[in-house]
């Protein structure tokens, strides 16, 4: 197995921010929304923890007639497309930027009716803080999702995935995916994260050749 190498955690330039944005991500969206609309319970507010550029808000809001979204982000740079993402969209009246740390979140205990995040993990040196931050925010019976890459066993294996998934890509975005891959944590370190703060561990499974998902449905009741 690759020893984890940590990248930057705050993509804040603006080149870092316009290559991230203009990355084909819009498959792997639809897919994370329809997966979370399968699990979530209604209510709102939804945060989504590492908004980035407000895809997946944006996405939320094509896939579902209702939900409002408080989309956070540590770096500025990305909150900057953000905003201008979501207002292109038409969807300002549903979606809130708000800069935070993802692992000092803004909001009360047990105030959050539903938490997402795609792919934050990777960027936090200890993430045990930012799963942590989700657990204290979220009321009883919140939904939480969230996914991320997972880090592979070889070189040859994260070569492959950068092959096969951003080969089409400038340099840049590929070494920003290399480097995403590498930063990513196991299955097996989610689980025990997750197994810590109380929670089921076979609620984490690998969804796809590249991703572990972090799945807790909400109470409908």
């Amino acid at each position: 197995m690759l020893d984890r190498l940590l990248e930057p955690e705050y993509m804040d330039t603006a080149e870092d921010a316009v290559s991230y944005d203009t990355m084909d991500h819009s498959g792997v969206n639809r897919v994370f929304i329809a997966d979370f609309l399968s699990v979530w319970n209604g209510r709102s507010p939804i945060v989504d923890v590492g908004t980035g550029t407000a895809q997946i808000p944006v996405e939320f809001c094509r896939q579902s007639a209702t939900g409002e979204i408080v989309a956070l982000d540590a770096a500025e740079e990305m909150l900057t497309l953000a905003r201008r993402n979501i207002e292109a969209a038409g969807f300002s009246s549903r979606v809130t930027c708000q800069q935070a740390d993802a692992k000092h979140i803004p909001f009360a205990d047990g105030s959050v009716a539903a938490v997402m995040s795609n792919s934050i993990i990777h960027h936090i040196p200890e993430p045990r803080t930012v799963f942590r931050e989700m657990k204290r925010m979220a009321a009883a019976g919140a939904t939480i999702f969230v996914r991320d890459l997972l880090r592979p066993e070889d070189t040859e294996e994260l070569n492959g995935l950068v092959n096969t998934y951003c080969g089409n890509e400038n340099p840049h975005q590929q070494r920003m995916f290399a480097e995403s891959l590498h930063a990513a944590l196991t299955l097996e370190e989610v689980r025990e994260i997750v197994e810590e703060l109380g929670f089921d561990p076979e609620d984490v499974k690998q969804t796809t050749d590249r991703h572990w998902t972090w799945s807790v449905a909400g109470d409908r009741s």
